[in-house]
């Protein structure tokens, strides 16, 4: 059968498929990468009218509500669960309360609180705060309050996180220096024992040769074999040969 297609042909038409696979997934790519990700929102509010209300108020700015709660108790569920990137917590709920709730879920450092209540006394703001909220707003709510707070929050939220995250690496790189400082040492001192040993097993080398009449290798050949054998350190048989062969002290020698 004759060739249908030449072999330049056949490379030609290769080419051109991938060179058009290739067009379409960077047409593709930047219509991915344009679209922003939604932030999500757990929305705790016993009313059902203002839930219903905050949770349209939030999706019409382009919030995604990803959980809605009657109670503190749910709150609390809902964020471990979803993670979202904000709460809206309601300060006055059934079975547990905003601020316990807010107080929970800052103490796992799981998402910021804006806290919402009808009320603004300065000891609530005071409670809300305290229990690590990021943000207060005064009801009725407003877009003009409201979503500012949350992006303030958010901002507050991720700058402490990354304020965290620098103090455990840097707790982390301390730890790493001490160890490395701890290990040093430990060598010089194993350097310093070493050295000293060489010293006195040295002296005590000499005093063998001296006073027993040894040659240099046969005194260091019987200090390490007596080591050896009798289970002693060489620093300490040296300093028994020393204290025995040695120059006495000068009130040793006055008496």
């Amino acid at each position: 059968m004759d060739q249908i297609l030449t072999d330049e042909e056949l490379k030609a038409a290769a080419t051109d498929d991938i060179e058009s696979v290739a067009d379409e997934a960077k047409n593709e790519k930047p219509e991915e990468e344009g679209k922003p990700r939604q932030r999500t929102v757990v929305v705790a509010e016993d009313e059902s009218v203002n839930r219903m209300d905050l949770v349209a108020m939030l999706e019409d700015n382009g919030y995604k509500v990803v959980g809605e709660a009657a109670n503190g108790e749910e709150a609390v569920e809902l964020t471990r669960k979803e993670r979202p990137d904000v709460v809206c917590m309601d300060v006055k709920m059934p079975r547990m309360d905003g601020i316990a709730a807010a107080g929970t879920i800052c103490d796992e450092n799981i998402a910021p609180v804006v806290m919402l209540t009808a009320y603004s006394q300065p000891d609530l703001v005071k409670q809300a705060t305290g229990a690590g909220a990021m943000a207060y707003v005064t009801k009725p709510y407003e877009e003009s309050k409201l979503l500012p707070a949350l992006e303030v929050a958010m901002g507050r939220f991720a700058e402490i996180n990354d304020l965290l995250d620098t103090v455990e690496a840097n707790e982390g790189k301390l730890k790493e220096t001490q160890s490395q400082l701890k290990e040093a040492e430990e060598k010089l001192k194993k350097a310093e024992d070493t050295l000293e040993e060489r010293k006195l097993v040295d002296r005590a080398k000499g005093l063998l040769m001296d006073k027993a009449d040894f040659s240099e290798q046969g005194a260091f050949r019987w200090i390490q074999k007596t080591s050896m054998d009798q289970r002693i350190p060489k620093k300490r048989l040296a300093m028994a040969i020393i204290a025995k062969y040695g120059d006495p002290k000068p009130e040793q020698a006055q008496r």
